[in-house]
């Protein structure tokens, strides 16, 4: 819980410091050094022994359970998405996180049409044995819940798991949190931000065999979440909609591009039963290497020549290992440097990019 806590740790590093470090003890121990490394001027930010017990004492209260990854009760398929959130804080019927899950999102402005859409197919996916995962927000989001409260949902909420977003959905978050479970990966009392959505559209990927998107703009978080399901071998699923409203728009250009249209509850069991659902073997679920070794010592020539390969623009992270012609563990560390460093611009499909030209300037 430190080491996640910590300043400029999200997923992907806290993956990295534990692959090149082995424990999280000894990752903490190492964040100030590479902090400096990797071009900080102050010092960074490690959560305390006393921070780490507050939280875990705050969830208590609330009558949550912190899941880490790894553990039994966390979500397996959630588990192998790269990288999984290492904690989870939950609310509710803990049991739903082991029953096949389908996500439902679309847009906080929706037709009467699209709120009847997500409603039905929702109820009838609850029917035919599925959970469905949701974000809380109004339109879409709140009606796949309702129609689901019986059947069994799951709220993946950007703030913490104790804030209510938005406040006209609180009657909502309290029938959830009696009937069925919400999910933060953000400590109790987090006040959702722009950063924090795009990770909460990852959990519902993450924990769905699927997502389906009813009503989605060109430009809207359902086809952030729909993205991240591609890239996490999720099933993407759209409800098609007419051409003539600009909700529909992002949603069809995804059928355009060979996402699976469906129009009614048989469609979405067609669909999967050609996709079977991906088999785990004992041990999947904790998704980390172990270290090889001690972690590498890159020289001053090796930060040099990878730096003059970073920029403004992302790159993928294979690429640089090719270009650089350095290791592939050396690459890793010296991004975590930078990383630490707040420097670093991590982007989907695991591509990077300098914060500013004038770092590899100044390096």
């Amino acid at each position: 819980m430190r080491l996640i806590r910590s300043e400029n740790v999200g997923p992907v590093t806290f993956r990295d410091l534990l692959e090149q470090f082995g424990s999280a003890g000894d990752a903490l121990i190492a964040l100030p050094d590479l902090a400096r490394k990797g071009g900080r001027k102050r010092a960074i930010k490690i959560a305390s022994a006393a921070q780490a017990k507050q939280e875990m004492s705050d969830v208590h209260k609330l009558g949550a359970h912190l899941l880490f990854v790894g553990e039994t009760g966390y979500p397996s398929l959630l588990a192998q998405s790269d990288p999984p959130p290492p904690l989870i804080s939950v609310i509710g019927a803990l049991h739903l996180l082991d029953q096949p899950c389908l996500g439902v999102v679309g847009s906080r402005s929706a037709s009467a049409a699209g709120l009847r859409m997500a409603s039905d197919l929702s109820q009838d996916l609850g029917e035919a044995g599925f959970v469905i995962s949701s974000g809380l927000a109004r339109g879409i989001d709140a009606a796949a819940h309702k129609a689901t409260l019986a059947t069994g949902t799951i709220a993946v909420v950007a703030g913490g798991i104790d804030i209510i977003y938005p406040e006209e959905n609180r009657g909502l978050y309290e029938q959830i949190k009696e009937q069925g479970i919400l999910v933060s990966e953000m400590p109790p009392g987090t006040r959702p931000q722009g950063r924090h959505f795009p990770r909460r559209n990852r959990i519902i990927a993450g924990l769905s065999r699927g997502v389906i998107v009813v009503e989605a703009a060109l430009r809207s978080g359902s086809l952030i979440t729909a993205r991240l399901a591609l890239e996490q071998n999720r099933e993407v699923m759209v409800v098609p909609g007419s051409p003539l409203d600009p909700r529909a728009r992002g949603g069809n250009r995804l059928i355009k591009q060979g996402a699976a249209l469906v129009e009614n509850v048989e469609d979405v069991l067609a669909w999967l039963e050609q996709s079977p659902p991906p088999r785990f073997s004992e041990g999947d679920e904790m998704p980390y290497a172990v270290a090889k070794g001690p972690p590498p010592e890159p020289s001053k020539s090796d930060r040099e020549r990878l730096l003059s390969l970073l920029g403004p623009t992302p790159v993928e992270q294979d690429e640089l290992i090719r270009l650089s012609g350095l290791p592939a563990r050396t690459v890793i560390a010296l991004l975590l440097e930078i990383d630490l460093a707040g420097r670093l611009i991590r982007d989907a499909g695991q591509r990077v990019s300098l914060q500013d030209q004038s770092f590899t300037e100044e390096s």
